[in-house]
């Protein structure tokens, strides 16, 4: 099983079925908190809808389509992150994470983007790497911001959260830039 050790206290892992029932009471642990920014969380009310989710996720790893990944704390399970998926013809993806609400603060979630970040450039090859978060989710914008992604834009209205549209900013982040911010 795929495990990408981020520092000593964080790791990536692919979640298999036997993770569902951890995976859904994170969530439902940090549902108020989540739904803010994520239209998915309200959809997601059974543990027995995460076992296909996490099927599909399995298929994308296996695919070579990116991967969706639990981020481990201290060997517990904090929140996911990953890529949407890979466009190989354009060389380029785009990053999703979120954290449960008791791990936010800690840096936690910097440190897994840059290590996504190594993973995209290193071992995908790609060109670019986006990162894009509702505007005024300020805790998720200050990753990319942290890590010296480029903004690039708002997208009006471009996302349905419930019962409203809200705005889009769009970062980005290419090798060049990552390889010279490493140096």
């Amino acid at each position: 099983m795929f495990m990408l050790k981020v520092t000593d206290q964080i790791s990536l892992k692919l979640l298999g079925q036997r993770d569902a029932n951890e995976l859904y009471d994170l969530v439902d642990d940090s549902r108020g908190n989540l739904r803010q920014w994520l239209p998915w969380v309200d959809s997601m009310i059974e543990p027995e809808q995460y076992g296909p989710i996490i099927s599909a996720w399995l298929e994308q790893f296996a695919a070579e389509d990116g991967f969706q990944a639990g981020i481990l704390f201290n060997g517990n399970l904090a929140g996911m992150a990953g890529f949407h998926s890979v466009n190989q013809a354009n060389k380029q993806t785009s990053i999703g994470y979120w954290l449960a609400e008791p791990y936010q603060g800690n840096g936690i979630m910097t440190e897994v983007v840059r290590s996504l970040l190594d993973y995209a450039f290193d071992e995908y090859v790609l060109h670019r790497v986006e990162i894009r978060c509702g505007t005024g989710n300020e805790k998720s914008r200050a990753i990319p911001e942290r890590l010296g992604f480029i903004e690039e834009g708002v997208l009006r209205d471009a996302e349905f959260l419930y019962d409203h549209y809200h705005d889009i900013i769009v970062y980005s982040m290419l090798n060049e830039d990552w390889k010279k911010s490493r140096e």
